[in-house]
Order: C-alpha cells, then sequence, then structure tokens
C-alpha cells in the first residue's frame, strides 16, 4: 500500500510517519504530483491557523490536485486536526473558504465557565458511533486520545459523524463520509490508540 503524507509546510508529519512505521506501514512525505497520484491512501495533517493551511494548499497548487484525487478518484484521506478543519466549508478563524468536502464549519470553542480553559489540550475520551467502520480496534478499552485546538467541527448532517469527545460540552471529534475521514485529536501522539486507529484507517474499504 503506498501512503502520501501531504506537505504543505504545516503540522508533524514526520511524528505521524513514526507512527505509521510502528504499526508496520510505510509512508512518503511528499507534494510531489505523481506520488500522490500514486498513492492509495492520504493524510492531510496540519497544525496552525485556518488561513496558513488554505494558503499553502493553494499556493502550492495542491488543492486543484487533492479535489481530483479525493472528490472524482475516490482515494482515502484521512485529515488530522488542522487537516480536519481544513475539509470543512469555512471556519470561524478565517476569511478564506475551506476545502469545502462535506457539510460542515469550523467554530471556536466558547465557554461561559472561565475554568474550562482553551485551548483543549489533553488526554479525553471519545466514543466512536460507526462500529462498521472502527471494527474491533476498541475492543479491549474505551479510547482516548490526545488533543490540542481551540476550534472545533460542526457537521450540518448528524450522519457524518464518526466519533465525539466531551470538554465543556460534548463536539464531533471526528467525520467521515465516503472516503473522507477527519478526526480532530492527534492518532500520533496517542500511543496504543493512536496505532489501532491509524491500522483502522489503513484497512478501511469505504
Amino acid at each position: 500500500m503506498k501512503i502520501a503524507i501531504i506537505d504543505y509546510g504545516l503540522g508533524n508529519p514526520l511524528s505521524i510517519r513514526n507512527m505509521l512505521k510502528k504499526v508496520g506501514a510505510d509512508a512518503h512525505i511528499t507534494s510531489d504530483v505523481a506520488q500522490l497520484h500514486e498513492a492509495d491512501r492520504l493524510i492531510l495533517p496540519g497544525v496552525g491557523h485556518f488561513t496558513s493551511g488554505m494558503h499553502n494548499l493553494r499556493s502550492a497548487g495542491l488543492k486543484q490536485i487533492l479535489d481530483t484525487l479525493v472528490l472524482e478518484k475516490k482515494v482515502p484521506v484521512l485529515g488530522i486536526c488542522l487537516g480536519m478543519q481544513l475539509m470543512t466549508a469555512s471556519s470561524e478563524e478565517s476569511e478564506l473558504p475551506g476545502l469545502g468536502w462535506l457539510d460542515a464549519e469550523t467554530v471556536k470553542f466558547r465557554f461561559d465557565d472561565a475554568a474550562v480553559k482553551i485551548p483543549h489540550m489533553g488526554w479525553t475520551d471519545t466514543e466512536f458511533r460507526k462500529p462498521e467502520i472502527t471494527n474491533t480496534a476498541f475492543e479491549e478499552a474505551p479510547p482516548r486520545f490526545y488533543f490540542v485546538h481551540s476550534y472545533f467541527v460542526k457537521c450540518h448532517r448528524p450522519v457524518d459523524v464518526l466519533c465525539e469527545s466531551e470538554y465543556g460540552h460534548v463536539f464531533t471529534s471526528g467525520f467521515v463520509k465516503n472516503n473522507i475521514m477527519g478526526v480532530q485529536f492527534h492518532p500520533e501522539k496517542s500511543h496504543v490508540f493512536g496505532q489501532a486507529f491509524l491500522k483502522q484507517y489503513l484497512d478501511w474499504q469505504p
């Protein structure tokens, strides 16, 4: 299987590649058009600002390439953290539109309780809503993942929600639509649970 981690100048692709190695998978960190077109799986990482993410994708010519691969050729893709948010139509963090791959928007955490700090940072229980996708990945223990974020995704179609977590309130921490999957947590920082999730993504057949 050929796995391409999309290099657009944001995120921690080396950590993702190292975690993939732990589950027996090799991946290329690349923005090369030929390598992207050869990939059986795509991963869109990201840490940082929504505007920077979309600007980098557009200026590198990657948006059009990814639209072709994901929307036309139906190559499975996983967005991680900012990568997930970029898949939505828009973000309160930016005036630039997102990739718009599903009916969702990215919004900022707002809490009346000053004790609930922003960003949400740390390990958080996560409940998956689609056992047909996660299969037997988390049979032994309920999954906990590592999060660092101030914004979260609101899906306008409940059917697209893959998993939910709670910080101040319940929020969508993962979505899936056809060949498109996104998660707010960092599987590359989530030890055995992250390994189990990435293995499940590689085995996933949309």
